[in-house]
């Protein structure tokens, strides 16, 4: 997967669910290699993060260009020419090629914004970022007019600097309630927040409260996020009259005013956001890898256990020689036992308790142990 800049969303992965690279192909004469399979190349957003379901491992792609190879090709076959001896100068049997990996995966968009707009629905977060940006976001006057996030750059002279309207926030978002979860993930990347609050509402301050409540139980570093409060919809007389109360209230943090729908207090707040993100300069994104823990490897050992009326053989290299060489004929067979027996096999099987004779299941392939 590689993070494109030039795409914002995950759409076109919407309606098609399984994605598969392209097939090896099989050797040529004259001990000519086979081609390898055509990779192929999933693009995300920048910002999108990748979880692995089985697994749970986790590639985050936030920075433009980024790749990572969530599946890889499955180990191809050596051919016929590699088995020849002396004894055996013309084998009849060649190593098929493994399967690919295969993996579910859960694709998450977090948004990357310089400034992050939050508050209660109906704060006026739309009508804001229409106000300083080309951003159209939809502008209604019912709840969750926004459904998904909206990015706008907002331009200041020689700077600019992206907003992102994110959807109203609800009493328990941080439980998923309503969209919770949707809206909080994009908080995350932003590095200035804009705390907006409608000023027809009865108590601007409990809803300050609110929302604060549900970012710190999502992420409790998010308390620490540079934030600006900004009072919206001063152009109503009422609200513009309640200014200086509301600001008591709050202090000693200071509450900027503002009327998205005309325009007023803006300027002065784009100067101020201007100012906090030089004071908070993007945090450089380091790919750091994890020192390797380095392990003895348990090269070709494998197990042995009765199940039913057959002694069945489990083990990485044991498994993996019998998906190479089961169904090649008996040639193939022959060599498979060789490779079992020098990963132990005759040892493990006396143990399990078989004899001559018995039945050996690996990896779906049947053999006869001769003991």
């Amino acid at each position: 997967m590689r993070a494109d800049p030039g795409l914002t969303t995950l759409a076109h992965l919407r309606f098609r669910r399984t994605y598969k690279a392209g097939d090896g192909q099989p050797g040529a004469k004259r001990k000519q290699h086979g081609a390898s399979g055509e990779s192929l190349v999933i693009n995300v957003p920048v910002g999108t993060v990748v979880v692995a379901e089985e697994t749970g491992e986790v590639w985050d792609l936030a920075a433009p260009g980024a790749q990572v190879v969530v599946a890889r090709g499955g180990e191809g076959g050596r051919g016929n020419a590699r088995f020849a001896n002396s004894v055996r100068q013309a084998p009849a049997f060649a190593e098929k090629g493994l399967p690919g990996e295969e993996k579910v995966l859960k694709l998450e968009l977090k948004l990357l914004a310089d400034v992050g707009i939050i508050g209660l629905p109906n704060a006026g977060k739309s009508t804001l970022l229409r106000a300083v940006s080309r951003a159209r976001p939809e502008v209604g006057d019912y709840p969750f007019t926004t459904l998904e996030p909206v990015l706008g750059v907002v331009e200041a002279g020689m700077d600019s600097f992206v907003m992102a309207d994110l959807p109203g926030l609800i009493e328990g978002a941080h439980e998923g309630v309503g969209l919770g979860h949707q809206f909080l993930r994009h908080v995350e990347r932003t590095r200035v927040l804009v705390h907006l609050l409608d000023g027809t509402s009865p108590d601007p301050v409990r809803d300050y409260e609110t929302v604060r409540r549900e970012l710190v139980l999502y992420d409790p570093t998010l308390e620490k996020r540079p934030e600006l409060v900004v009072l919206n919809k001063i152009d109503i007389p009422e609200v513009r009259s309640r200014v200086e109360e509301i600001r008591k209230t709050f202090s000693p943090t200071p509450v900027l005013a503002i009327s998205g729908a005309t325009g007023e207090g803006v300027d002065s707040l784009i100067q101020e956001l201007l100012r906090l993100l030089r004071e908070n300069p993007p945090v450089a994104t380091e790919s750091v890898s994890e020192l390797p823990v380095l392990r003895p490897q348990a090269h070709g050992r494998l197990e042995v256990s009765k199940v039913d009326d057959a002694y069945v053989v489990t083990g990485e290299e044991a498994e993996k020689a019998a998906l190479k060489l089961g169904g090649g004929g008996f040639e193939a067979l022959d060599e498979l036992q060789d490779r079992l027996r020098r990963m132990g096999l005759e040892k493990a099987m006396r143990r399990a308790g078989a004899k001559p004779g018995d039945r050996i299941k690996v990896a779906g392939v049947e053999l006869e142990w001769q003991g």
